[in-house]
């Protein structure tokens, strides 16, 4: 995004309006300017009208920075045919069976409006974690910017930033969540933004979810609720 000076009133409006999630808009000099560091390409000023004089303007992006786009605005999808920052099966596993059971899957959101990261946050959390030896989701967007199977970014997209971007993985056995989870208190300390933790499983025969006493015991607390997508615009056909 950027400011065509020419139809700049100088209002203020799209300041006063904090419409940028990453507050890349800013007065500068009596004029309104861009972050082009801080501006996602999230598309939402455009959306939302926060300038009346179409002063601000959409720019065509080139690779790499257009990856900023699909990462970043709701409307936007992936090359892979994947709209958002994360694949939808994680919400709707009841109905894809991606998870199965004894399998236990895992999703790290990186950023969140206000904050964003740097796509090469992710290699804090992709290249160890492919040492304790998780699988990770190959639909997953995030999974596209590795250039091998150790977790390492696309050197080219690295000083990309974005709202977020989700890694998606999973394990088939518990002994493994101690170091996953001895990773996440460690960039807990020593990473420049914010992260949160998804972890998705099955229920057992007995209508039990084992991985609560697990989670427990490594001082995580589970509330007895859940998010359930049961993905009625499905077909198992």
């Amino acid at each position: 995004m950027k400011f065509n000076s020419n139809a700049c009133k100088k209002c203020d409006k799209c300041k006063i309006l904090d419409i940028c999630p990453t507050n890349a808009i800013s007065i500068v000099d009596d004029k309104a300017f861009v972050s082009q560091d801080n501006c996602t390409e999230c598309n939402v000023c455009v959306r939302e009208r926060a300038c009346s004089l179409k002063a601000i303007r959409r720019q065509i992006l080139q690779w790499p920075r257009i990856i900023r786009n699909p990462f970043s605005d709701v409307v936007s999808t992936h090359k892979t045919g994947i709209a958002g920052r994360g694949t939808e099966e994680m919400k709707t596993n009841d109905i894809t069976s991606r998870y199965k059971f004894n399998e236990i899957g895992f999703s790290i959101e990186l950023g969140r409006p206000g904050v964003g990261c740097y796509l090469g946050d992710i290699e804090k959390f992709s290249i160890p974690l492919s040492k304790i030896g998780v699988e990770f989701e190959s639909n997953s967007p995030v999974t596209e910017l590795f250039t091998d199977n150790l977790g390492h970014i696309k050197d080219e997209v690295k000083n990309e930033k974005v709202l977020s971007a989700i890694l998606e993985f999973k394990i088939r056995t518990e002994e493994k969540i101690p170091l996953i989870f001895e990773l996440l208190r460690y960039m807990d300390k020593n990473i420049d933004t914010v992260f949160s933790v998804g972890v998705i499983s099955r229920y057992n025969e007995n209508f039990e979810l084992p991985i609560i006493a697990t989670l427990s015991k490594e001082g995580f607390y589970v509330r007895p609720n859940s998010k359930i997508n049961v993905g009625l615009g499905k077909s198992e056909d």
